[in-house]
């Protein structure tokens, strides 16, 4: 098992890609923390996977302090944090309240910085122990092309692929790589909102056509599952990444590769 001994905090652990996630580190045998504002998360199911649930709004700078507390009560170090929590607000700035704007913001952006910043004591701890710990962030592939009516998404995005190469380089003298991932589209709660909502997705349309049209775009004509993005992470989050830190992994399908006019 590649993550045997290790401890890792997934955020969003009980969302669509998070709860994927922590079941494939889990499987690898790593001890899982999932962290979300319910057990339920966003799929509105609960499953008994074996992870320990910490209620976290990645918001809040105390739930973030205390969360972290709470893995150092159990464990002296923390070996792998996830920040897989994220929202997605379908409209231009134009459409974009400032309140949507700053929750955006809040949950994308500075969630992350702060379950990364509690997260560092920890993680150090790890990485004197001669373990390798790893920061995964997830970025988009919007973060470096847009989808249209997504304003808000592609900014928070192209925030969080400029923190993680910051923190690369700031934290990697000390053991600690950081790396984010950047999903096209995959098949989670979110994809489906998109497909039913009234921007740039649905439009009211009929969900199964805008489902296969969705597929038709990919060169692989397929768009990605959860357990897709949970491979990558398994993967970064091992000491067979020992290597890899400060990058911005695109896990699109080759949507992003292709020009777009010879989408055939």
């Amino acid at each position: 098992m590649m993550l045997e001994g290790k401890i890792a905090l997934v955020t969003g652990g009980r969302g669509g890609i998070g709860r994927a996630v922590v079941k494939r580190l889990m499987r690898e045998g790593a001890t899982v923390y999932a962290a979300d504002l319910t057990e339920n998360g966003s799929l509105q199911t609960h499953d008994d996977d074996g992870s320990q649930f910490i209620k976290l709004d990645v918001t809040s700078e105390d739930d973030a302090i205390t969360a972290f507390k709470t893995v150092e009560q159990q464990h002296s170090c923390l070996h792998i944090l996830v920040n897989a929590a994220g929202i997605e607000i379908e409209k231009t700035i134009e459409q974009t309240t400032l309140e949507e704007w700053n929750q955006s913001f809040a949950v994308n952006v500075t969630g992350t910085f702060l379950t990364s910043k509690h997260s560092l004591p920890l993680l150090r701890a790890a990485a004197t122990q001669g373990a390798t710990s790893s920061i995964i962030n997830f970025g988009s592939y919007d973060g470096f092309i847009a989808d249209p009516g997504l304003a808000a998404y592609c900014a928070t995005k192209g925030a969080v692929h400029a923190l993680t190469r910051a923190m690369a380089c700031d934290h990697g003298p000390e053991g600690i790589r950081v790396n984010a991932i950047c999903p096209g589209y995959v098949d989670t709660p979110m994809l489906q909102s998109f497909f039913k909502g009234d921007g740039s997705g649905g439009q009211g349309g009929n969900i199964e056509s805008l489902q296969q049209a969705v597929r038709d775009v990919h060169p692989m004509r397929t768009y990605g599952t959860p357990d897709d993005i949970a491979n990558l992470v398994n993967w970064l989050a091992s000491d067979e990444a020992r290597y890899a830190s400060g990058q911005l992994w695109v896990l699109d399908g080759g949507l992003s590769a292709q020009v777009q006019q010879m989408r055939l």
